[in-house]
């Protein structure tokens, strides 16, 4: 019946709801916005050195704050209208249009709450590597990077193998994926650092207990961007492409690592035939790399609140399969006790815990 249809696209709108008001909340749009107002109607305002900022900003909260309101208002109106018809048939189909079109500026408002930074729009370069402890991080690092396809499945996103270095008995030492899709990056952003899992090894005959990292590290794509790198500080490496199982894809040396000597950053790709699509593929890479380093130390130098920085030891998720069953992110205490459904790239409520996290830590 239409009244259920009706009931049930409004309640699966409450998560997003309660999203979206908790961001308003904690970032204290709010206030924000009427401390704006206050400085704008000040009588010497015109003589402000930041005016033209601070309009800008102005304008910004108070677009943002009106579609917030809208969206709160017209939620709580279409519940209390289909309460009231819900035996009108005639006025349900009025107000199915509305109902429909709330969901739509939900999705919609809350990406552009929680995405709202320079590069989030971009694809994104997604790496992963292995641990120490051999076989055991190897096989972690090869679930991760089956999560990570899934997940793009899921998001719809074209997920490309650009390199991957199997391991000596199973997974692999590290793997490379090019993401294309909108808001790539921003989504992915959240999957930075280092990966735990414990479980009972498979690898174990005495079936003991172990615990594995992983470390992820994701870069934006950038556009043409002008960095001047002088070929004296890159080492080019050629090899075979190797597939899975140690299987050559082809039998010349295509694939190609590059290293750019000065920072120690390595770059590779084996996903095409051919040595110069594969070394422009790396140059691209090494480019976004390069420029995200140059970003982050600026930022570092500007910024006055303290980052924690990425290492072992320092994980940002952990995976627990065994004595329980539970995938905890350690910044933001997102907790999900399903990780068999994590695992298989149901990621959204972690990622869309992080940018809450991050939005009112970054406030």
């Amino acid at each position: 019946m239409l009244i259920d249809e009706l009931q049930e696209t409004l309640k699966s709108l409450e998560p997003d709801i309660h999203i979206i008001k908790t961001y308003v909340a904690d970032t204290q749009v709010k206030h924000k916005l009427d401390q704006l107002k206050t400085i704008s109607i000040q009588e010497d305002f015109w003589q402000h050195k930041d005016r033209t900022a601070i309009l800008k900003e102005l304008q910004h909260l108070e677009t943002l704050y009106d579609q917030y309101e809208a969206i709160i208002a017209a939620h709580k109106d279409l519940n209390e209208l289909i309460a009231l018809f819900n035996q009108d048939a005639s006025e349900l189909e009025k107000i199915a249009p509305d109902v429909k079109e709330l969901a739509r500026s939900v999705g919609k408002f809350k990406i552009s709450l929680l995405l709202n930074q320079e590069q989030d729009k971009s694809n994104a370069f997604l790496s992963i590597n292995s641990g120490a402890g051999g076989t055991e991080s190897q096989d972690w690092a090869n679930i991760l990077l089956r999560m990570y396809v899934r997940f793009c499945e899921r998001e719809g996103f074209n997920a490309q193998l650009l390199d991957m270095q199997s391991g000596e008995a199973a997974g692999i030492k590290s793997a490379t994926l090019f993401i294309k899709g909108k808001n790539a990056y921003g989504l992915l952003k959240s999957e930075q650092g280092i990966h735990r899992l414990v479980r009972i090894s498979p690898f174990d005959a005495n079936k003991r207990r172990h615990t594995s990292f992983a470390a992820v590290d994701i870069t934006p794509e950038m556009p043409e961007i002008a960095i001047a790198i002088d070929p004296k500080d890159l080492r080019i490496d050629t090899y075979r492409s190797g597939g899975a199982g140690g299987q050559h894809v082809n039998k010349t040396e295509s694939a190609i690592r590059i290293t750019h000597i000065p920072t120690g950053i390595v770059v590779q790709c084996q996903n095409e035939r051919s040595q110069t699509q594969n070394k422009e593929t790396a140059m691209k890479m090494l480019m976004a790399k390069l420029a995200q380093r140059q970003k982050e130390e600026q930022q570092a130098q500007l910024d006055t609140k303290e980052k924690k920085k990425i290492e072992w030891g320092s994980q940002i998720r952990s995976y627990v399969l065994h004595p329980y069953k539970l995938v905890k992110d350690h910044r933001t205490d997102h907790e999900s006790m399903q990780p068999d459904l994590v695992l298989d790239g149901d990621l959204m409520p972690f990622i869309e815990s992080y940018l809450i996290w991050y939005a009112t830590t970054n406030a």
